[in-house]
């Protein structure tokens, strides 16, 4: 219990200090030449050529639209287990290749939707959601305690996963 409260001491610490620095940076930005600054890619790394929808909202409505299932990836910046898989994710080309496929949604936060913790919020996890707006419980990862969670060994799982939520599409059609 000690050693999670200075951890959590230690994490509040830095955000401050993290914080403080990028005020500081701003002020001196803003004294020296404004340049222009890029613009942060809605892939966040995960696969900077496809197409990323910016919220859940905007998601489930061009599923719906497009006639095309759905794929959300949930993880964090500062999780090891998340940036391992969207390095296995992004070096992956079947994987890149058939994403062009769904309608892409990537969260650093959590939705207020239960029906995207199915299971419980934990990252990384994966959810594939049919245009008829259903979760698809059916595609799960290989772990039975986080069904929709992935690692980087999982990617060729994740990779038939992806056929089978497109596969069902056309079955059901």
């Amino acid at each position: 219990a000690m050693e999670k409260s200075y951890m959590s001491m230690f994490l509040l610490l830095v955000a401050i200090s993290c914080a403080l620095a990028k005020d500081e940076a701003k002020k001196e930005t803003k004294e020296t030449t404004a340049k222009p600054k890029l613009p942060q890619t809605l892939s966040r790394g995960w696969g900077d050529q496809l197409i990323w929808t910016q919220t859940y909202e905007e998601a489930l409505f061009r599923s719906k639209n497009s006639n095309k299932p759905l794929m959300i990836i949930h993880h964090l910046d500062d999780c090891p287990h998340s940036q391992a898989l969207k390095k296995a994710f992004a070096e992956s080309k079947d994987v890149q290749k058939l994403a062009e496929k769904f309608i892409l949604l990537n969260l650093v936060y959590e939705t207020t939707d239960k029906n995207l913790a199915p299971d419980g919020q934990y990252v990384p996890r994966i959810l594939f959601i049919d245009p008829s707006l259903t979760v698809r419980a059916d595609i799960t990862g290989r772990y039975s305690n986080r069904l929709y969670a992935y690692e980087p060994t999982d990617i060729s799982l994740l990779h038939s996963n992806m056929q089978k939520a497109l596969k069902l599409l056309k079955t059901e059609l």
